[in-house]
């Protein structure tokens, strides 16, 4: 059986620029033992967040991003979340809980104050990076 995880956006974009970081190795040790899953929603926010200004410095070209999100969609699972769930005090970071009960995901990994105060969301475990790679 495969075991999906979900990333937030926030540790995606921080694996994607920073090799090293305790975030990349959060995103190397769920491909290893499973597939990172996404939904239509999450993909488009990580498309307009890769593409922000303010990320100019990490990338030498338009291109080298677009090679970042091809790679990217090239080694995703997507679903395709049916249920509505208004759980979270930041109605931003339902898409997260939706996807993770579409996909039945072993864990949520974030860093969201607003999504670990569920921990565990309908027996799934919402995580840091830290406690990911410690812990599961």
């Amino acid at each position: 059986m495969i075991k999906y995880f979900v990333f937030d956006t926030n540790n995606l974009i921080s694996a994607s620029l920073l090799v090293d970081s305790t975030k990349k190795k959060a995103v190397r040790k769920a491909v290893l033992l499973g597939e990172i899953a996404f939904s239509n929603e999450i993909l488009n926010e990580f498309k307009e967040v890769i593409f922000r200004k303010k990320f100019d410095r990490y990338f030498v070209s338009h291109e080298e991003r677009l090679e970042l999100l091809n790679e990217l969609e090239s080694s995703i699972e997507q679903f395709f979340p049916s249920e509505v769930i208004t759980a979270c005090r930041d109605p931003k970071d339902n898409k997260f809980l939706e996807l993770a009960i579409a996909a039945n995901a072993s864990c949520i990994i974030n860093g969201d104050k607003d999504l670990l105060i569920l921990n565990p969301f309908r027996n799934i475990p919402i995580l840091n990076e830290v406690d990911f790679l410690n812990n599961f």
